[in-house]
């Protein structure tokens, strides 16, 4: 934990009253005393007048805020840390219309960073596959066909049609870790690549019936519920944790955010797994979480057209 606590919006504010301790924070929990070059790591640092420093190496001036979530903004540290605040905490997210009220920006601001912040929720680290008992399943995220418009009603979009919806591939580890990723389909050929790279082959996988998980009884040891049939839990064989978190997906999706594209969904999807996989966590450990994967900036060509 860097610096005074901040478990409340008032807290926070009072620790990051201005811009220039905002940057001391950064500077301490990014450098800690020891200043390296995003340019050359290996190259001696000079600092200069007021925030900025020097690269011998290359030439270049740079700033904490250089190669990361903040460089080149013209929003304020303070309302960017209040944003992390907002955004982490509150379970099922904020609107990019109720951030720009709150922080006084443009939407398109706030939309922007939104999306810079989630960018940062999908760093994570591929090294540590599920183990134990372990719940997969999918569900689909988009509007029901029955409640469009006639003129926009899509045909033979029912049951798993990805037609109109977007499916998401979801595994959790039983009181560990969650990882959900969208998918194209939800056929064998695709699902079973992203379980065998996600779980560890001596991990005992609880799935419902559905065919698609058929492949994986080759290499786990598969249990299964019958939905279809209306079994929900046997013993201990249920998918009610993963289930569990596709309420609060679906939740935040239809109540907060309304719609999401399939081109920007994933993102959405790994800020409410940032939140549940940081659920035992101080509001604070929260954000410095975050900002441990804040060495990645996202620019607006690229979110939007994907220069």
């Amino acid at each position: 934990m860097i610096g005074k606590g901040y478990n409340s919006m008032i807290e926070l504010l009072q620790v990051f009253p201005d811009e220039q301790s905002c940057i001391n924070y950064l500077e301490k929990l990014r450098w800690n005393g020891n200043v390296v070059s995003p340019f050359d790591s290996t190259s001696k640092v000079y600092k200069c007048k007021g925030n900025k420093y020097y690269c011998n190496s290359t030439g270049k001036y740079f700033n904490v805020k250089t190669s990361t979530l903040f460089e080149n903004t013209k929003v304020g540290l303070q309302k960017w840390f209040l944003s992390i605040w907002l955004i982490t905490s509150h379970k099922k997210g904020i609107s990019s219309l109720q951030l720009s009220r709150d922080i006084k920006v443009t939407q398109k601001t706030a939309w922007f960073i939104l999306q810079r912040i989630r960018n940062c929720y999908g760093i994570s680290d591929e090294s540590s596959q599920l183990e134990n008992e372990v719940e997969i399943d999918e569900t689909f995220v988009g509007g029901k066909n029955k409640n469009r418009h006639k003129g926009k009603k899509i045909e033979n979009s029912q049951g798993r049609s990805c037609k109109d919806k977007t499916p998401v591939l979801g595994m959790i580890e039983r009181k560990g870790k969650l990882i959900a990723k969208v998918i194209w389909d939800t056929q064998a050929e695709t699902l079973t690549p992203e379980i065998v790279k996600n779980v560890k082959e001596t991990a005992s996988i609880i799935t419902d019936e559905w065919t698609g998980y058929k492949t994986i009884q080759r290499i786990y040891d598969h249990l299964f519920v019958k939905h279809n049939k209306g079994e929900y839990v046997n013993g201990h064989i249920c998918t009610n944790t993963i289930e569990g978190f596709w309420s609060l997906l679906k939740r935040g999706v239809i109540g907060v955010y309304h719609f999401t594209s399939r081109k920007h969904l994933q993102k959405y999807v790994d800020e409410f797994v940032f939140r549940y996989n940081s659920r035992n966590c101080t509001e604070q450990n929260r954000i410095e979480i975050l900002f441990k994967n804040m060495e990645i900036r996202l620019t607006y060509e690229t979110l939007v057209y994907g220069k």
